[in-house]
């Protein structure tokens, strides 16, 4: 099993954090904001990662106009959408959790985060039980 978190802050003290761990059914990315005291929290998988990482990068060149809204199926549907009511935010909605909310100050420095969780996610997913990050040292 491999797991990598990172806290994503701004001057404002807002802070997201970005893990990754895999599992055998596959790698799982959590997404929670550690500055809210009800931290509002998201969990995808790969697929909808990357559905976000593109999301991102879609709000930054539409904000502050609207655009359509994505959303993901299974394992862990989600409803990625473009809020401009005052401060651009991306909005994403869970079942029944409280909706996370990630300002434009974070976009740039989530979707590169994105990167590197897909990536890191995609190695272990591929590599399965092959991988051994010891044995690669040796």
């Amino acid at each position: 099993m491999y797991s990598r978190t990172r806290d994503i802050e701004d001057r404002q003290g807002t802070c997201l954090r970005v893990s990754i761990s895999t599992r055998p059914h596959g790698a799982l990315v959590s997404l929670e904001r550690r500055d809210q005291p009800h931290r509002p929290c998201a969990q995808l998988s790969l697929y909808g990662a990357e559905i976000l990482s593109g999301f991102l990068m879609s709000a930054r060149l539409s904000a502050p106009h609207p655009m359509p809204d994505e959303e993901t199926d299974t394992p862990h549907p989600a409803r990625f959408r473009l809020d401009c009511a005052g401060e651009a935010r991306v909005v994403i909605e869970q079942d029944e959790r409280f909706p996370l909310a990630i300002g434009a100050q974070l976009w740039d420095r989530l979707y590169a985060e994105l990167c590197l969780v897909i990536a890191h996610g995609r190695a272990r997913s591929e590599a399965g039980d092959r991988y051994n990050p010891v044995g690669v040292l040796h």
